[in-house]
C-alpha cells in the first residue's frame, strides 16, 4: 500500500479543475513527481493541460503515449509508461529525467515507481483518478 499521510479527495467536472491543481502545486511547492493512476479516458492528461495552463505554458499539452515523453518549456514534464512498460522508461535512463527541477507528471504510475522515486528521496505524489459519472474523483496521495 502506498498511503504515507492522509489523502485529499476532490470530486469535480472537468471544467472545475483548478482546485485540484492547486492542491497538487501547493504540495510540491517548487517541483517533483506526480504518478497518475486511473482508467483509459478518466482525464491524466487533461489535468496536465490544465496544469501547463495554471504554469503560463503556450506549448500544447498531448498524451505522450507514443513519446514516452513531453516536455512543455522549462519546468513541465509528462511521461507515459502504459505502452512500453517501466523497464523500458527505465532502460532510456528516464528515471534520471525525474531528478531534474520542475513538475513531472507519469502517466501509468504504479507502486514499483513510487517505491523506487520514494527510496531515491524524490518528493512524489499520487493522483488516482476516477470517473463519476460527468465527474471525476481525484484522491492525492502525498509521500513526504
Amino acid at each position: 500500500m502506498i498511503v504515507n499521510t492522509p489523502a485529499v479527495t476532490f470530486t469535480c467536472k472537468l471544467n472545475e479543475l483548478d482546485i485540484v491543481v492547486q492542491a497538487v502545486l501547493s504540495r510540491l511547492k517548487k517541483g517533483g513527481v506526480v504518478l497518475l493512476k486511473g482508467d483509459l479516458a478518466a482525464g491524466k492528461t487533461t489535468l496536465v493541460q490544465q496544469v501547463a495552463a495554471h504554469l503560463e505554458c503556450e506549448d500544447a499539452v498531448t498524451s505522450p503515449t507514443f513519446s514516452i515523453q513531453q516536455c512543455y518549456g522549462e519546468m513541465l514534464f509528462h511521461y507515459d509508461v502504459y505502452n512500453k512498460g517501466l523497464e523500458h522508461f527505465m532502460a532510456l535512463g528516464l528515471l534520471e529525467e525525474l531528478e531534474r527541477e520542475g513538475y513531472h507528471f507519469v502517466e501509468w504510475g504504479d507502486e514499483t515507481l513510487f517505491n523506487i522515486l520514494k527510496a531515491a528521496r524524490l518528493r512524489v505524489l499520487l493522483v488516482e483518478i476516477e470517473k463519476i459519472n460527468a465527474a471525476r474523483c481525484y484522491r492525492i496521495i502525498e509521500h513526504a
